[in-house]
């Protein structure tokens, strides 16, 4: 299989469009776009009923302490931990593209409750769920697509894995808000092809990245 992107390329940065933060001109970071990218698949296998798509950042600080902090950064050598931004299950075997925007278009305070996306698909919880808990706010379920929006003071750039995987369900044995935790243990031998592209950003307005 293989998964491509008209809104970045495999390795590149992604535009803060697509960001749910971005930097600011004063202060640190503002609300974005928050567009969901474009995303386009090709070489299934036979036997392939639904897809799962999944974006995971695998570079969130495992502790709180420096993280957002004035004068103190998140040091580069700090163990990291998964944060998911879109989870969803459910999409039609004949569906082979998500159009850019078309699942997310701006920051909805509390989190979406119907994201839009492909018919018959699901979409399970991201953790801005997790992440605005204590936030009276911003408190809410955070369903579908929410971006990028790593510390201000991170000193590590963030990948943000993009994968497809092709399988042989007609629907996921997951309900309601679900995690990423049920998708794995459902997706567990029905896997039959997957494929990834990868992006980074960066809201560390001390880093020149490129």
């Amino acid at each position: 299989m293989k998964l491509s992107s008209k809104t970045f390329k495999d390795g590149s940065l992604i535009p803060g469009r697509c960001g749910f933060c971005v930097q600011a001109p004063r202060g640190h970071v503002r609300l974005s776009q928050n567009l969901n990218p474009h995303l386009a698949w090709s070489g299934a296998p036979a036997g392939t009923r639904s897809f799962v798509l999944t974006v995971i950042d695998a570079d969130a600080p495992t502790k709180p302490d420096d993280v957002n902090q004035e004068g103190r950064e998140v040091p580069a050598d700090l163990p990291r931990a998964e944060f998911v931004h879109w989870l969803m299950v459910d999409i039609p075997a004949d569906v082979t593209e998500i159009a850019e925007g078309s699942g997310s278009n701006g920051v909805t305070v509390k989190g979406k409750s119907a994201p839009s996306g492909p018919a018959g698909a699901r979409q399970g919880v991201n953790d801005y769920t997790g992440w605005f808990a204590g936030d009276a706010g911003m408190a809410g379920t955070y369903l579908g697509y929410d971006g990028p929006c790593p510390p201000w003071n991170d000193a590590r750039v963030h990948h943000y894995t993009f994968t497809i995987h092709a399988t042989d369900l007609d629907q996921a044995k997951v309900k309601g808000a679900y995690t990423l935790a049920e998708l794995r243990k459902a997706l567990d031998g029905h896997v039959l092809a997957s494929a990834s592209i990868r992006g980074r950003y960066n809201l560390n307005a001390r880093m020149r990245v490129k």
